[in-house]
């Protein structure tokens, strides 16, 4: 049994859970530990994307610039 057969996947076209690779890399997401996790993988993936905007947000933001004024003191 290859290693991947034990890891489960969420097909993004079929809104399916996979045990094991059986759909085309683009059109899965994983691997999940469970059944269970893998059928959460929109939710999963909603959370991070919402938690990597957040961080990008955090980088962006450098502060204010100093005032003109304040740069010549």
């Amino acid at each position: 049994m290859p290693a991947s057969d034990g890891e489960f996947w969420y097909n993004l076209v079929t809104r399916q859970v996979e045990r094991g690779k059986q759909s085309p890399g683009a059109d899965r997401a994983g691997p999940f530990a469970t059944a269970d996790e893998a059928a959460r993988a929109p939710e999963i993936m909603a959370q991070r994307a919402q938690a990597w905007r957040e961080d990008e947000a955090r980088d962006d933001d450098w502060g204010t610039p100093p005032s003109e004024g304040a740069r010549r003191q």
